[in-house]
């Protein structure tokens, strides 16, 4: 992805091969087998990125694109009303929401690039890429939705999942810490005790022998 680290990670030769045929409408490439995976491993790859990156930074920090704000605001004046938290198929896959949402994706070819990439898209943002929760997508739709997820707040309920989830382990880790530590600290505490002890009855013993 663009202005984002880490978002274009290195694909295998033979991804990369067909990369620019990639950019192409997902009709034009007919049956073929092989660009079906090649389009499948890059869009999988694309995907595990991003909700990695969503997991591990607060998303209304992201910068997806070099043109966010172009993204948004026009996402937002031509759907006002779309729901992106939990998308309904329908309004991106019916024939009277592609003709809705096709003169918004081509205003940003040449801006955006690859805009017409096939890219996986979560149906319910507060859950991971399943088989159930994702549909294709063209990558300009992906990135309406998902600036719009980011900056809308619908997006921070990955982030502070797995941060919730990171914060228990690490409770969990510190009082087994603890936990050693006092036991440890208990036994130091006896040995010195017993030593103290000891060291007194024989000073005792030994003021007496001295005094007699």
């Amino acid at each position: 992805m663009e202005g984002t680290c880490g978002m274009d990670e290195p694909v295998s030769r033979e991804a990369a091969s067909v990369a620019n045929a990639l950019s192409l409408p997902a009709e034009s490439y007919g049956n073929d087998p092989d660009i079906e995976m090649a389009w499948a491993m890059r869009a999988m790859q694309h995907a595990e990125v991003y909700y990695k990156l969503i997991s591990s930074v607060d998303p209304q920090f992201l910068k997806l694109t070099k043109v966010d704000d172009q993204i948004y605001s026009e996402f937002r004046e031509h759907f006002e009303k779309l729901k992106v938290d939990v998308l309904d198929p329908e309004e991106l896959k019916s024939e009277s929401a592609k003709e809705k949402w096709r003169p918004f994706c081509l205003k940003f070819d040449g801006i955006v690039e690859d805009y017409n990439y096939g890219t996986l898209l979560r149906l319910d943002c507060s859950q991971g890429y399943t088989e159930e929760n994702t549909i294709f997508a063209p990558r300009i739709q992906f990135f309406a939705i998902e600036i719009a997820r980011n900056r809308e707040g619908c997006n921070k309920a990955v982030y502070i999942s797995i941060h919730d989830k990171e914060e228990v382990k690490g409770a969990n880790g510190g009082e087994h810490g603890v936990m050693e530590g006092a036991d440890s600290g208990g036994e130091e505490e006896k040995v010195k005790k017993g030593g103290d002890s000891r060291g007194e009855k024989e000073g005792v013993t030994r003021g007496g022998q001295k005094e007699k």
